[in-house]
């Protein structure tokens, strides 16, 4: 995959770098995921970036149980990775469906959590439902934290890739 050979090409650094992949969800084809798994990243990432019900309007190629189980799958291959997804906020989702979301991710084995604002980047692009504050950031934050996060990043500005070595570098996984 396009995956494999640069995450192989990387090994050869001296140092060799810290690696993160970001994979989508292979249409179902778990097999991806061994591959992957099998050259040894030291994260294994694939965003949900949304709550189930916003899924076909957001993500209409993709699947919300599909990610689910990538991300399970990969955790439960090599419990030694830490499992890592992200969601965008501001897109319709509610309090309730958040929360449901973050328990989902949990029970899939996921460690690493990134939360964002959604911004609209084209006009062609779904618009902003609303703007989260940073105190709901917070109250985000400590939310995942208390279900079992090992580390997460939420804040308005953030990003899957946002201070990706740092939030790895502070795990503890669970």
């Amino acid at each position: 995959t396009c995956f494999v050979e640069p995450t192989l090409a990387l090994r050869e650094l001296d140092p060799a770098p810290t690696i993160e992949v970001l994979t989508p969800d292979f249409r179902g084809d778990l097999t991806a995921v061994d591959r992957i798994i099998a050259v040894g990243p030291e994260v294994y990432n694939h965003n949900l970036e949304t709550v189930p019900r916003l899924y076909a309007t957001v993500r209409p190629e993709a699947d919300y149980q599909r990610s689910l189980d990538l991300l399970r799958e990969s955790r439960s291959k090599a419990p030694g990775i830490p499992t890592k997804s992200g969601l965008m906020l501001g897109l319709g989702e509610s309090s309730e469906e958040i929360d449901r979301t973050l328990r989902d991710l949990r029970q899939a084995g996921c460690s690493l959590l990134t939360l964002g604002q959604y911004l609209q980047p084209t006009q062609r692009h779904l618009p902003v439902d609303r703007y989260v504050p940073p105190e709901a950031f917070a109250a985000l934050k400590a939310d995942a934290m208390a279900l079992g996060f090992a580390q997460v990043a939420a804040g308005p500005f953030v990003r899957s890739s946002y201070h990706a070595g740092e939030l790895f570098a502070a795990r503890i996984d669970p």
